[in-house]
């Protein structure tokens, strides 16, 4: 006979049903959203051409290719994620994608990102560390491999990772233009 108050423990973290479901949601939910954004740069309105332009804005040279660079990292980390395939790299790749982003195009302009604020990127790459914590999970690709990274090994891989990768692009790729000082002469004889 089985004991009815320890069949009614809560599971360790890192297995049982609802650890895989979470999983399972959390990969559903970032992979397409990061697929699409990748989609998007390269057949969206603007296509390949506007992104590139966006990026030359953003300081990031050549900015031909970091378009292409992120479109193609986005998209593969977003499949990746999506069927549970390849952990916890492509919770790094959003990881990056997002340490790069929050730097180059939400940096100075606050959290809410209704007012150009980091809030998505910082909400995105919290999500990827907590998928790499959690692991692919039992309805994955993933479970067929032998060897799984997850627990805080799975979490410091993907946030160190991505943010090493980030802070490297960052380092020989970001020119951003020096925006001029104001001619303070000018200014004083604007006054008189």
């Amino acid at each position: 006979m089985t004991d009815p108050i320890a069949s009614h423990q809560p599971r360790a973290a890192g297995s049982g049903t609802g650890t895989d479901l979470a999983a399972l949601i959390l990969r559903g939910t970032l992979g397409p959203m990061l697929f699409a954004h990748g989609w998007n740069k390269v057949a969206g309105p603007g296509g390949l051409r506007g992104t590139t332009g966006w990026f030359e804005s953003l300081g990031l040279k050549p900015a031909s290719v970091h378009a292409r660079l992120a479109a193609a990292t986005e998209m593969t980390a977003g499949a990746a994620l999506t069927i549970g395939a390849a952990h916890p790299l492509p919770a790094a790749a959003a990881v990056g994608l997002m340490a790069v982003a929050g730097r180059t195009d939400h940096r100075g302009k606050g959290f809410f990102v209704f007012k150009g604020g980091w809030e998505y990127t910082g909400v995105v790459a919290g999500a990827a560390v907590a998928l790499a914590t959690l692991g692919h999970g039992r309805y994955s690709v993933d479970r067929f491999l032998p060897r799984r990274r997850a627990g805080l090994g799975g979490a410091l891989l993907a946030a160190g990772l991505g943010t090493a990768g980030a802070a490297l692009l960052l380092k020989v790729s970001y020119r951003p233009e020096e925006s001029p000082e104001p001619d303070s002469t000018a200014e004083a004889a604007e006054t008189m």
